[in-house]
């Protein structure tokens, strides 16, 4: 069963950068798309950024040109590479399968953009 942990959040400044991590354990990684939801307070988990298996990448509008999505097959590992960080990323960060999501999903990473 696919387990999923997110790690890398924190609080950074208006500006600043941070680079998420994804392990997600199976041995279907390598075959498997990877995406990053995020949910800030009061509103719904939105999609940001999806990479397929073979590497292609799509990004919501709100973060293209900021945020980078990319994986290490080796390590069973997504990740999200966040500059220009807004005010308004600030909210739990996290992945699941993509583009078919599992039934459940990891305790997210919590990402604070604040002055």
């Amino acid at each position: 069963q696919v387990q999923l942990v997110e790690s890398g959040g924190g609080l950074v400044q208006p500006g600043g950068s941070l680079r998420l991590s994804c392990v997600a354990s199976g041995s279907i990684f390598s075959i498997a798309g990877m995406a990053w939801h995020r949910q800030a307070p009061g509103k719904e988990r939105e999609l940001i950024a999806a990479i397929t298996s073979g590497g292609m990448t799509n990004y919501a509008d709100s973060v293209k040109g900021r945020f980078t999505i990319s994986r290490d097959n080796a390590k069973n590992t997504v990740y999200l590479q966040m500059n220009s960080l807004k005010t308004e990323d600030t909210a739990v960060y996290y992945c699941n399968m993509y583009p078919i999501r599992l039934g459940y999903w990891g305790q997210g990473t919590q990402v604070t953009v604040s002055s």
